[in-house]
């Protein structure tokens, strides 16, 4: 049962971002406006896209974090892990207020750059630690990508 709330707690701690975000997202009165009155990709999906996407991807993060919680390696081993897990969520919940609550594109831009790279060295420092718990934020960078192109666009359109 121990284990099993272990799995509650990671996976709860892993949507913070989701919700801190969820105050300035698309779905926010003003915001949609905002949002929908700028240039995007052609590739941009629908909004209800974005929600599955983010709720499959705080899960595997969620599910990434429980696995190094859980390995058996010290502490110590883990300390540089919990810490790019935890800039990694900063970054996250950051570029949400900055594109969708202050409407700085450009600085969103920044944030998310450097958000992709925090997220690929948190893979990196999960695999000696656990190779499921990398391997499970890989689907969580290749979107983060993804938004990147989404950023880059808007950014060059507006």
């Amino acid at each position: 049962m121990k284990h099993f709330w272990t799995f509650v707690l990671a996976i709860v701690i892993s949507f913070i971002p989701g919700i801190i975000g969820g105050f300035f997202s698309p779905m926010t009165p003003g915001v949609n406006e905002w949002y929908n009155g700028l240039a995007q990709s052609v590739l941009t999906p629908n909004g209800w896209v974005f929600s599955i996407a983010w709720l499959i991807l705080y899960t595997l993060l969620g599910w990434a974090l429980y696995l190094v919680m859980r390995s058996g390696k010290t502490r110590q081993n883990k300390a540089l892990a919990y810490a790019l897990f935890i800039a990694q969520m900063g970054l996250n919940a950051l570029w949400s207020y900055l594109f969708f609550g202050l409407h700085m594109i450009g600085g969103a831009m920044i944030c998310i750059v450097a958000l992709v790279g925090v997220a690929i060295w948190m893979a990196i420092a999960f695999k000696p630690i656990s190779r499921g718990a990398s391997y499970l934020v890989w689907p969580y960078i290749a979107w983060l990508v993804f938004a990147t192109y989404l950023n880059g666009t808007i950014l060059m359109l507006n």
